[in-house]
């Protein structure tokens, strides 16, 4: 219990430490590119719980949300077969790797043509798109890291492919699966912004452009720290989902003999 206090400590600390030490810098540099944190505050407080809440932060989080449930439903269902056949891994490897060393940038212009427009969809696939391969690779290697043990004597025993797969496949992959999820929902935030100020008219990463291009120094940085507190905010949320999850994996690992 005290070294969960203490842990919790240091992790509030360390972000209030810089906070702190931004206030005192900018009070005495007086720059025009980094106003004072209590400036940023109160655009942050003006701008992100109030008057653009409804407009700009719920459509990102729709976004992130759609794009990221996409992405693990499509990841899992056709990372299992892949992890499951060799030869249908020597087929979709090398085409899975072209596209995931793809810059996002890149394709986003090709996204735009390709959907013939610049709204939710275009957004949510492009999100979908890249959130898929941290999901999709961490599905197959948790597969193929089953003891095939298992499977054969699952199979020996009659159990159906379908019920092989619901019983012991997918609960054995589940904590690898797990840590492509979490990878991808970082992902899904970085995504969002990227389509947002490329191609939209509404959302946290619009706001950031228009700030931006406007010299509104204020509003810029607002936007930047709200980013960081959603990417920060989302991955509470998945830890805190994961471990309950997952609560079988780890009392297993605990009662596990090394």
């Amino acid at each position: 219990m005290r070294m969960r206090t203490i842990k919790i400590a240091a992790e509030i600390a360390v972000p209030v430490a810089i906070l702190v030490a931004w206030q005192l810098w900018t009070a005495s540099a007086h720059s025009k590119f980094f106003p004072r944190l209590s400036t940023i505050l109160v655009e942050f407080r003006k701008l992100w719980l109030f008057s653009q809440f409804g407009t700009d932060v719920v459509p990102s989080l729709e976004r992130i949300g759609l794009g990221f449930a996409i992405a693990v439903v499509a990841g899992i269902a056709i990372g299992i077969p892949l992890g499951l056949s060799r030869w249908a891994r020597l087929w979709a490897m090398p085409h899975i790797e072209w596209w995931r060393a793809m810059p996002p940038p890149a394709l986003l212009p090709i996204s735009i043509v390709l959907l013939h427009s610049i709204g939710n969809t275009q957004k949510v696939a492009f999100i979908a798109f890249f959130c898929l391969f941290p999901v999709l690779l961490n599905t197959i290697d948790g597969v193929r890291g089953i003891d095939p043990t298992l499977t054969e004597t699952a199979r020996s025993y009659g159990l159906p492919r379908f019920e092989r797969i619901r019983r012991i496949v997918l609960p054995a992959a589940l904590p690898q699966i797990a840590a492509g999820m979490r990878n991808s929902l970082s992902l899904a935030v970085i995504m969002m912004v990227l389509s947002e100020y490329f191609s939209s008219t509404s959302g946290v990463g619009y706001v950031l452009l228009i700030s931006k291009n406007t010299f509104q120094l204020a509003p810029m940085w607002a936007a930047i720290l709200l980013i960081g507190l959603l990417g920060y905010l989302l991955n509470l949320l998945f830890v805190a989902a994961e471990r309950r999850l997952l609560a079988w994996h780890r009392g297993w690992r605990a009662a596990t003999p090394t």
